[in-house]
This record gives C-alpha cells, structure tokens and sequence, in this order.
C-alpha cells in the first residue's frame, strides 16, 4: 500500500510516499529555517505563508522521486494535530483537496504518534508494545506504546519542553537559532563538569519533568557573570546544561521503564537527534534493554514517519471525511475526527 503522506505542522513543509509502513521511496523537505533564524525562533504567521507558497512543489516532488503518479497514490495522509494551527491548516486543507479530487482515502495523523513512527522505518523489526521517550521543542513526553494507534503517557513535562529550554538557555548565551542543535554541537568541546545545575523532581509524580528552573538557573549565571563583569566558557556551560537536561530525561525515563517492566525502549522527536541523549542511553541500555533510535535524518518533522504511521491508522479504520480541521493540541491518546 503506497501513502503520499504531509506534514506541515510548524516551518517544514514535508511530503513523502511510504509503501506498507516501512518502506520510504521519497521523502522530501522544505526547511525555513534560514528565515526564520532572522527573529531568532519560528514566527507563525510567516511559518503559515510559506507552507501555502512550497506544498504544491514539495508534494510533486515527492510523487516524481517516487516514481509516481496521484493514480497509483492508495490514500492520502496529514498531520492533522498538535502544531501551529495556521501550519497544520495548510497541510490539512490540501491533502482534503487531493483526497477528494483522487478519491483516495484521507488518513489523519497524530504528530506525536508520526515522530515514534519514525522508528518503523529505521527498525523493520520494531514493533508495539514498547515504552517510548518523544522529546521535542515542544514535548517532553514518556509514552506507553501498546499498539501502533494505542497510547498513553505516563510522563509528562509540568512546563517547558526539553528542547524548549535548550533553545532558552542557547538564546541566554547568543547562540543563533536553531538553539538547541547548535548548542548540542558547542557541549561536544566542553568540560560538563565545569558548571553545577539543579536536577528538578516533581513530587508524587516520578516521571514528569520540569525543566523551567533548569533554564532559569542558567539564565541566573550568565546575568550574574555580566553584572559582574566576569567570563564564563561557552562550550563549558553549554556541556554541563546539556548533561543536567539529558540526566533528567534518561533518570525518569529508565525508572519508568524498570518500574513498569518494559525491557523495549524507543526514543523519538526533534531531541532525539541529541549527541548526549543517543550515547547516555546507548550506554545505560546495553546491559538491561534493547534500544531503539530514529536516524538523524527521521528525528525532526518529515513526511516519511507520517506515512509510516498512516498505514498503521489506515489498518485500524482510522479514515477521515472532508469535515477533518486541524487542531493545535490533542493528546496523543486521542483522536478527534469525524470517521467515514
């Protein structure tokens, strides 16, 4: 079954054609990113006009790398939540254009269930259940992965989002968007024992995050160092961040697992790329858990992992008529549409 699959649910405008779920035969990508670095974070208003001027283009392209025509297209598939709402609207209005106009199936997708997706298509042999890590720039979330469409989170952020405050705290030291990813690049050359950073719990709730006092604490140490007219290294204090961000996750994310006893664990969204993140848990999980990590190329926002997880959707009956409308936050348990 071949899905032509968008996504558009923040500044990538993605299309790709997936054949049963596993097998990407494109996958192509519109970054704004050069854009958007210009106000030093993603504006959605500009986000939203550019996905309307690229979607066309991006989604020929993806049916030409494939080989392909609408004709031999078997459905189409959008994310259709959570996400900038302008964004996601784009996406979803077009692909309800070409369902109807192909008479092709329209499968909805969950944002988050397409990032953990993503694994099927570095992993043929994964499968549910597993307990998964989605880490993102705007989820910070630990996953019970039953089937391929059933989910429930049993961790959560109470604030910012890991990436969220990597970007803060990037921002604090005058590091150009994206943030996070070049902070990650920065940590590579310096001391994480350099600068001391608080490890935040939640009480009563062993797996949520909190990462706001994490950034704040960061934030407090460089003004306190300008007012004082003092240096501080930035590889140094982007390596000891990095390592308090990446011991929060893993922490709460391992006694999950061993608490829950899932011995499958699987890592997904934009933070997944994370240098740290990939090699802590590469080196906790080797001895107790198989391990599973997208490739650096599925960690962020493409159309490949909504593909992949639009089959899965597709088997389970999930299929939309024309009322589908895109919605700005949805739990990753829900789904919130009218079915055929």
């Amino acid at each position: 079954m071949k899905i032509l699959a968008i996504e558009s649910s923040c500044d990538e405008t993605a299309a790709a054609v997936v054949e049963d779920g596993r097998e990407v035969l494109s996958n192509i990508v519109a970054s704004q990113v050069e854009e958007h670095r210009l106000y030093g974070g993603v504006v959605p208003e500009i986000a939203s006009r550019r996905h309307a001027e690229a979607i066309v283009g991006v989604v020929d392209e993806a049916l030409q790398r494939a080989d392909c025509t609408l004709d031999g297209i078997d459905a189409v598939a959008v994310t259709y939540a959570p996400g900038l709402i302008g964004a996601l609207l784009v996406g979803v209005n077009f692909a309800k254009g070409l369902s109807l106009a192909s008479e092709k199936p329209l499968i909805p997708v969950h944002h988050l269930r397409a990032h953990i997706a993503s694994n099927y298509i570095s992993h043929k042999e994964l499968k549910p259940p597993f307990l998964c890590l989605v880490v993102s720039g705007g989820h910070s979330h630990i996953v019970e992965v039953k089937d391929y469409t059933e989910m429930s989170v049993i961790g959560r952020t109470r604030d910012d989002a890991a990436g969220e405050a990597f970007d803060k705290a990037a921002r604090a030291m005058g590091i150009p968007y994206p943030g996070g990813i070049e902070l990650d690049k920065i940590a590579e050359s310096g001391d994480e024992n350099a600068y001391s950073f608080p490890r935040p719990k939640v009480d009563g709730a062993p797996y949520d995050f909190s990462f706001s006092g994490l950034k704040t604490a960061v934030i407090n140490l460089i003004h306190n160092k300008e007012q004082k007219g003092e240096e501080y290294s930035v590889p140094d204090l982007c390596a000891s961040y990095r390592r308090a961000v990446v011991s929060c996750l893993t922490e709460n994310f391992l006694k999950s697992a061993e608490d829950l006893g899932y011995k499958t664990l699987v890592i997904a969204g934009g933070v997944s790329a994370n240098s740290l993140l990939r090699r802590t848990l590469e080196e906790l999980c080797k001895d107790s858990f198989s391990l599973y990590m997208p490739e650096r190329s599925l960690c962020g926002d493409n159309g490949a992992m909504v593909g992949a997880q639009g089959y899965y959707e597709y088997l389970k009956g999930n299929i939309a008529d024309t009322s589908l409308n895109a919605i700005a936050t949805l739990p990753i348990s829900e789904d919130r549409f009218q079915k055929l």
